[in-house]
């Protein structure tokens, strides 16, 4: 059976006729439809608005025969349907009331549903009170008419927490190490393929909701039966693959501009393993379940597999969490991590924004439905009042379609495809990272796997108003390792990015590298500039952290903001004075945060960390800050060139005398003392120059030290202080103006024809034509 819409009409096959199309009708209809044709229902046993008690009108009431329904039993299964945009979570407050009457007539169920997401549960019968239980899949028709199937259901249908998923993908892990004899990295691999086909596939709202082994093996058979013979026929090379690697392909050849995969890549274990790890998975709805459960969960399946080898690449989430709130990220700034290991930044950074602009939509959506439905509503003709509800629904399917990721113009897809960048120098963590940034909800397109010191595609100088990164601690770029005509991308990704990002791309990223790769050594030595030598740090340091720090300073905009991971040597090294020296000429520190060594233990690390927080300085301060530098400068010069004229002069007599006495040791001599003489004075000069400058651009740095961050030494979860810093610094920042932050706004006023416009203003300024950001819906 089929959706069918005509006419701003939907037909209701439960109602037998067509109705007003609304966003909860269409829902509710789309819901029907999976019931049907994947769950097994029929119409009989369906009802569409079931008024149960005279109390309670569910969306949707399924009974477990024809028989109970005709007699005008409790349903069996009672669904309420929210028309709430794809990527809002359904939350507490959203189900309260049908789980409350649902409780209290005694059905086996309760179902809420959205565009997003759909969730589950049993409502437990126990003696003193109902209780929800979460389960993963709808049940389906044939298992509700008996008590011991449902019982049966139940059992194997209960939600995961993270611990039982970690658990499972550990389980999943040893399958491949006993059956297929792969390393923990490769076996990681092929568990991180399967999970990528079971996303995508429960991500489509019109099938099962749960990847099967059962499904898997129908959908074999019919490519067996037919889809194989006609590869046959037509001579194609694919005619040899099984079903699983074809599948595979498929999975590969929809993401291919996303580069998750090599072009030869395939399933490298045993149809056997595949199989069951698909198995093992079944009843673990990875759609269904929270981003935070399953986030969480790969990322400890991560520290775990790569633990030692690849600890570096995951920072803790309390660490993460932290280093966001106090940056702040906002709608429409650029983000990026050029160490971004499995994603862990940018990941937060996502969701972080992405909340805000679900927020702020709600609460237009809540104004919308205040302006139409005023205190004069109810006294409306039943005519007039269908009208206005219709207008309401008109307009709250226009401002969905602000959260359609497949909507270029909508507001998501702009945070989703233009706003979040990152890359990694390892492939596995690169390609890991997208992965991730998928389960989460997406953004993953401006991840990259390349040399993070580099530009690189999205990823150059000046584009950014927040960097948050973790760079690899304690390594030394080799003073021989140079740029190559190997770096500079090829001519169809110069095209492609020019597109994207304009002239500037080929200016700042490709003119750079070619530059960089051609140059000349001299000598007969091979061409290409030394990596150190394009960094001003790399005369003192090449230490990764070192360069890392200038690289996250060259990437962002004037006035930017960034959040580093370092080892706390390299804020109080005395070998390492030039290089704070450096940033501290070119940006504030805004924070400094001291954390316990334990929050990286778990991870692999030996040293002890501290949180830096900077902000670049703006066009304004580097002005101010050149000219301080500049007129201090002069000054204490100006107040020791007597000093230094005096040393001349005495030099240049001597000089003379010795000169005359042709004696070519004696000058030499009389050489170095002067030298000597000058260089001293020189040190004094620098030694007052300095805390000179520091005392006239001068401002506070808070500096923080916390005892515990959530994370004990063995990794479990603990009391986390910087909870509570967040908020306090937010406090703090705001009324010291830490950074410009204008005030943005995003308006949507109704034009004449009764369609929603986009509006976008800063500091209350109009700095948009009202704009139709949607295709579907307008009227």
């Amino acid at each position: 059976m089929e959706l069918r819409v005509e006419n701003n009409k939907i037909y209701a096959p439960i109602l037998g006729k067509w109705i007003n199309l609304t966003p909860e009708e269409k829902l509710k209809q789309q819901f029907i439809l999976r019931l049907i044709n994947h769950y097994g229902y029929s119409l009989e046993q369906l009802g569409q608005d079931v008024v149960i008690k005279d109390r309670y009108k569910a969306d949707i009431g399924i009974w477990r025969n024809k028989s109970e329904k005709k007699k005008n039993k409790i349903p069996s299964i009672i669904i309420a349907a929210q028309c709430k945009a794809e990527h809002i979570t359904i939350n507490a407050e959203d189900y309260l009331i049908g789980y409350n009457f649902a409780s209290s007539v005694k059905a086996d169920f309760f179902i809420a549903t959205n565009l997003k997401e759909t969730k589950i549960f049993y409502i437990k019968d126990e003696p003193l009170d109902r209780k929800l239980e979460r389960l993963q899949d709808i049940p389906k028709a044939q298992l509700i008419t008996e008590d011991a199937q449902i019982r049966k259901f139940i059992s194997e249908s209960k939600t995961f927490t993270r611990d039982q998923f970690t658990a499972l993908l550990s389980k999943c892990h040893n399958i491949i190490r006993n059956n297929d004899k792969l390393s923990p990295e490769a076996a990681f691999d092929e568990i991180s393929k399967i999970l990528f086909m079971k996303i995508m596939y429960e991500r489509k709202s019109d099938q099962d909701l749960i990847f099967s082994k059962d499904k898997f093996k129908t959908d074999e058979k019919a490519y067996e039966e037919n889809i194989r013979p006609s590869l046959k026929a037509s001579g194609s090379p694919l005619f040899d693959k099984e079903y699983m690697q074809y599948l595979f392909d498929k999975t590969k050849e929809e993401f291919k501009n996303d580069e998750l995969f090599e072009e030869l890549d395939r399933i490298r274990i045993r149809q056997r393993s595949f199989e069951m790890i698909v198995e093992e998975l079944e009843s673990f709805n990875l759609s269904n379940t929270s981003d935070d459960i399953k986030g969480i969960a790969f990322e400890e399946f991560l520290g775990r597999t790569f633990r030692g080898e690849l600890g570096q690449f995951f920072t803790p989430r309390t660490i993460v969490d932290y280093m966001v709130d106090i940056l702040d990220p906002k709608e429409d700034e650029l983000i990026c991590d050029p160490c971004c290991g499995s994603g862990g930044f940018l990941i937060k950074a996502f969701e972080y924004v992405r909340d805000k602009v679900e927020s702020d939509i709600q609460s237009k959506i809540k104004n919308i439905q205040s302006t139409y439905y005023d205190s004069s509503f109810e006294k409306l003709p039943k005519a007039q009042k269908t009208k206005i509800e219709n207008k309401v629904n008109s307009l709250k399917l226009q401002l969905f379609e602000e959260f359609n990721l497949k909507n270029k113009k909508g507001r998501l897809h702009n945070l989703s495809h233009k706003c979040i960048f990152g890359t990694d120098a390892n492939p596995r963590m690169a390609r890991t990272a997208k992965m991730n940034m998928i389960m989460h909800g997406d953004g993953h397109g401006g991840v990259h796997h390349h040399d993070g010191l580099l530009n690189v595609n999205g990823i150059f100088d000046g584009r950014f108003d927040v960097i948050l990164t973790n760079p690899p601690f304690g390594s030394r770029v080799n003073k021989t390792l140079k740029i190559t005509l190997s770096d500079i991308p090829n001519e169809e990704k110069i095209r492609y990015y020019e597109y994207r990002y304009g002239s500037q791309y080929r200016q700042t990223v490709v003119k750079q590298l070619q530059d960089w790769a051609n140059y000349d050594n001299g000598h007969s030595k091979s061409r290409g500039k030394a990596l150190l030598d394009i960094f001003d740090v790399g005369a003192w340091s090449g230490l990764t952290e070192v360069l890392f720090m200038e690289r996250c300073l060259n990437l962002l905009k004037p006035g930017g903001r960034m959040g580093i991971v370092l080892p706390e040597g390299v804020l109080n090294n005395s070998a390492l004075q030039k290089i704070r020296e450096y940033i501290e000429g070119k940006a504030k520190l805004i924070n400094i945060t001291s954390i316990p060594q334990d929050v990286f233990i778990a991870s692999g690390a030996t040293v002890k960390p501290s949180l830096l927080f900077l902000k670049k300085f703006s066009e304004e301060e580097l002005v101010t800050y050149k000219k301080i530098t500049e007129d201090t400068t002069k000054e204490i010069k100006d107040k020791y060139q007597p000093k230094l004229d005096e040393l001349k002069a005495a030099f240049k007599k001597e000089e003379k005398k010795v000169k005359e006495s042709k004696s070519a040791k004696e000058l030499r001599e009389l050489k170095k003392k002067y030298t000597e003489d000058v260089k001293q004075i020189e040190v004094l000069i620098a030694a007052e120059i300095k805390p000179l400058i520091k005392e006239r651009f001068d401002y506070p740095i808070p500096v923080i030290e916390v005892e515990k961050a959530g994370i004990s030494s063995t990794g479990a979860p603990c009391e986390n202080e910087l909870v509570d810093v967040a908020v306090e610094f937010r406090a703090y920042r705001k009324k010291a103006h830490l950074w410009d932050e204008p005030k943005k706004e995003v308006q949507y006023p109704v034009n004449e024809e009764g369609n929603i416009t986009r509006l976008q203003l800063i500091d209350g300024n109009i700095v948009s034509e009202p704009e139709i950001f949607y295709e579907a819906y307008a009227h």
